[in-house]
């Protein structure tokens, strides 16, 4: 597929999903109940957990894939804080969440970008970033 054929189906994809997302967020109910809430909460921390376990392996090796491990890692942390906030019950527990977000989880996802900018090899990035 040629760079010019991605830049189109990546951007007819952003288009197409605007009135798919509006749409959503009027037909879908304020209220769900999930049979498997804690599993899917659960699976996601699992998740989120070894990302952290694997950018910081990386980052041990110096691995190639370092910058990869640290952007999931910092995207994971970001849809958490998210998901936590929007998804909190009462006031306390948007306030918890909102501090957690604040104080733990985008403060990490900010590092994990600086660290995938940092420890990125020359070869990956031609602009010369700082080792």
């Amino acid at each position: 597929m040629t760079r010019r054929n991605l830049v189109a189906f990546f951007g007819a994809s952003a288009l197409l999903l605007v009135p798919w997302t509006i749409g959503l967020a009027h037909a879908l109910p304020c209220r769900y109940v999930s049979a498997h809430w804690g599993i899917a909460w659960a699976g996601f921390d699992t998740a989120l957990a070894a990302s952290l376990a694997l950018t910081g392996v990386a980052v041990l090796r110096r691995a190639v894939w370092l910058d990869r491990a640290a952007v999931a890692t910092a995207t994971l942390l970001a849809a958490d804080a998210w998901f936590d906030v929007l998804t909190a019950g009462s006031a306390a527990a948007i306030a918890l969440a909102s501090a957690e977000a604040l104080a733990v989880e985008l403060p990490v996802a900010v590092l994990c970008i600086s660290v995938a900018r940092r420890f990125t090899a020359p070869a990956n990035n031609p602009k010369g970033a700082s080792q």
